[in-house]
């Protein structure tokens, strides 16, 4: 049911961005800006990964350079049944990890300095399940396709506030008036970046049930959740947005109407959804959040 929920929203980002570039050029601006479109994703499938690891400063390490990371990303490898990834460490005293790569062959696990001081095995292994799972569903390939979209219909809404202001009034009639075209050029973006969002969000609660479900570490990785969210110092990994949705741990702050902005869910309903998944284990019942 969430993977028919993420496709839906896929879907919509996809509708709103051939209308927006519609709203542009008519039919022949939609079909430029869906070509545009490809060539960003074509991009973001083939580089994006190296981009992060780079902006991060992230080093690569091998066993001897770090047993208990290393010993524990092969063992939940090894549970997923996919290739060992690779493993680097971010020099980072904020707590935090991420996945990366365009898929399950050229993946990458990336932990903070800070994140291995803080948290025990246990609840190092529920992070790093939580991660494995985002491999193996992709989430980084419909991650980087999401933010593409959403990136493109704000280039687009840009291109088309300044078409709208300066004579749209008459050449876009056809498509609603330059008023009409003005308001779409301004809601787009922020439709578009909600529907991101929901998408990360509802990513991140299915990675956290997946890499619970991997590794049994139901309240371990709950516990990993209330410590890096305690952390003093979990806002500073870095002040962009758009790596956010990557993190395990949201790195930003969000309350009220921001929520909707929001690339992960409060982690309390994180939490209380890992403590019912670890009863419903023991007692054989079935998990389904929808």
């Amino acid at each position: 049911m969430n993977g028919a929920k993420i496709t839906l929203m896929m879907l919509a980002l996809m509708a709103l961005f051939c209308y927006v570039g519609y709203l542009v050029g008519g039919q022949g601006g939609m079909y430029i800006a869906f070509i545009i479109a490809v060539v960003m994703n074509f991009g973001s499938y083939w580089f994006s990964h190296k981009v992060i690891l780079k902006m991060y400063r992230a080093r690569e390490i091998t066993e001897t350079d770090h047993p208990r990371l290393f010993r524990v990303v092969r063992r939940v490898a090894a549970q997923a049944n996919i290739p060992m990834p690779k493993i680097y460490i971010v020099p980072s005293k904020t707590p935090n990890a991420f996945a990366t790569g365009r898929n399950v062959e050229h993946a990458a696990v990336a932990a903070t300095e800070g994140i291995l001081e803080i948290l025990n095995e246990d609840e190092l292994e529920g992070v790093i399940g939580h991660e494995i799972a985002h491999i193996t569903h992709k989430d980084m390939l419909i991650g980087a396709i999401a933010a593409t979209f959403a990136g493109a219909i704000g280039i687009l809404a840009s291109i088309a506030r300044w078409g709208a202001i300066f004579g749209g009034y008459s050449r876009s009639n056809d498509r609603g008036g330059g008023i009409g075209l003005l308001i779409a050029a301004i809601v787009a973006p922020l439709a578009a970046m909600i529907i991101q969002f929901a998408i990360s969000r509802q990513r991140e609660y299915k990675a956290d049930e997946e890499g619970a479900r991997l590794t049994g570490k139901h309240l371990a990785l709950a516990s990993a959740l209330e410590k890096l969210h305690k952390a003093p110092n979990r806002l500073n990994l870095t002040r962009s947005t758009s790596t956010a949705h990557l993190m395990i741990a949201n790195p930003l702050s969000s309350k009220g109407l921001l929520s909707l902005f929001s690339t992960h869910p409060p982690v309390e309903k994180r939490i209380e959804r890992l403590n019912k998944l670890h009863q419903e284990s023991i007692y054989g019942g079935h998990a389904a959040y929808y």
